[in-house]
């Protein structure tokens, strides 16, 4: 076990590069097991979910070897079991994404509910019930989903009863080689499912996004292999964006298309926090902290509203906001868990169900809090380095499933922050 220890009082200040984004990559990894030729990703995030998903799929019998500069070479020629143990999927809900794929091409697949962060109800229904849709036979028994489609997958209209973007995501692999056109209803919009069909219509698929939330898939016989280069982690670069505002310092970050984070921009503007986008290399942004900052009522939603998975990371900037601010989030009904361990730092918060009044308070105070998720991980950092005194925080794997070398990322801005033995 390891913690993180961290120092505030520093403006942080400087450049910093974003990685892939994680909730792009592991999908288009699934993605490489939809045809027998090699593929390569570029811009392949140095975290742990890469590294399990990759266990995983050596373990089903594709091969999966890393590159130079942050590439993988995937090449799915055959399947020696295809499985996926309950094992790995307590370690990585995103596991599932396997369903789809591995249905569609092999027409059989054995995979484990899954586990991952704690954060709610994730219901895999939705996965399970696009899939039979399209004609899979499925049945759950003893935590494990067995699912074949002997005849293979035939193109049908899925349309799902609220936005789920695994679901979707999920949907639109397992019709790429389904027979006929499959239309996905109330499809997500976020830029991952947009990069994914990306990468999908360069191995050869038919994928079009026909209305915001429409999309429509014409199935092929075979699919090729391809190149292609993760789009930059929009979550990453908000999180960065937010270290800038809450330390009162100046942060360019770099790799990461600015349009994507629009809902979230809108609201550092309106906490008076300065900042501005650029498109040259990249893309991305540049934040500067000021004083003060005002406070803003937020509430998340699918994209391209304010997204979930940047509400705890707004929440601990809100606690030295000057004045109180209400944090809603409709995605997730179990992600205020951080509030307590914010509260030990002298957090100023009350939880009325579904909403958070968040409290400005003139300064936090250094404390031993403890992880429960990635987002509620990076969110005690942030309030780590803004307090006074020293922080530790525990169970620090958590942050490693999606941030790159976060500490060395931060050392580099001036945090003083240091990874040792919990």
């Amino acid at each position: 076990m390891q913690k993180f220890i961290v120092t505030g009082g520093v403006p942080l200040r400087g450049e910093v590069r974003i990685a892939g984004a994680k909730n792009a990559v592991l999908k288009m990894m699934a993605a490489a097991a939809l045809t027998d030729d090699a593929s390569i990703l570029r811009n392949v995030p140095r975290i742990s979910d890469v590294q399990i998903l990759r266990g995983v799929m050596s373990d089903i019998g594709f091969s999966i070897k890393p590159l130079e500069n942050d590439a993988l070479e995937i090449k799915a020629s055959g399947a020696d079991w295809l499985f996926v143990p309950l094992e790995a999927a307590m370690k990585m809900r995103s596991s599932f994404i396997l369903l789809g794929p591995l249905l569609t091409r092999f027409g059989r697949v054995i995979i484990s509910n899954p586990g991952g962060d704690r954060i709610g109800r994730r219901p895999v229904d939705l996965h399970v019930d696009a899939m039979r849709t399209l004609g899979a036979e499925i049945e759950y028994k003893n935590g494990y989903y067995f699912a074949q489609a002997p005849g293979g997958l035939k193109g049908a209209r899925v349309t799902f009863p609220y936005v789920t973007v695994m679901g979707t995501e999920n949907a639109m692999l397992a019709a790429t080689l389904a027979k006929g056109t499959t239309v996905i209803e109330n499809a997500a919009q976020e830029p991952e499912v947009d990069d994914l069909a990306t990468m999908l219509r360069g191995m050869g698929a038919q994928i079009e996004r026909t209305a915001p939330h429409r999309l429509e898939i014409q199935g092929v016989d075979r699919l090729h292999g391809v190149e292609h280069a993760v789009l930059g982690d929009r979550l990453e670069a908000g999180t960065f964006a937010m270290a800038a505002a809450v330390t009162g310092g100046e942060i360019t970050v770099r790799g990461v298309a600015p349009e994507h984070l629009g809902a979230f921009i809108g609201v550092l503007a309106g906490m008076g926090v300065s900042h501005e986008v650029f498109e040259a290399d990249g893309g991305g942004l540049r934040v500067r902290g000021g004083d003060e900052i005002q406070p803003a009522d937020v509430e998340t939603q699918p994209y391209p509203g304010f997204p979930t998975d940047l509400q705890a990371q707004m929440m601990s900037v809100l606690t030295i906001a000057e004045g109180a601010g209400m944090v809603t989030e409709t995605i997730f009904e179990n992600r205020f868990m951080h509030v307590p361990e914010l509260a030990r730092m002298g957090a100023d918060i009350t939880v009325h169900g579904s909403s958070a009044l968040v409290r400005g308070v003139p300064k936090l105070k250094g404390a031993q809090v403890m992880a429960t998720d990635l987002r509620a991980s990076i969110s005690l950092i942030l309030a780590g380095l803004v307090a006074s005194g020293s922080t530790e925080v525990s169970r620090v794997y958590h942050l490693d499933r999606g941030y790159e070398h976060i500490e060395e990322k931060l050392s580099n801005l001036g945090a003083q922050i240091e990874r040792v033995k919990a």
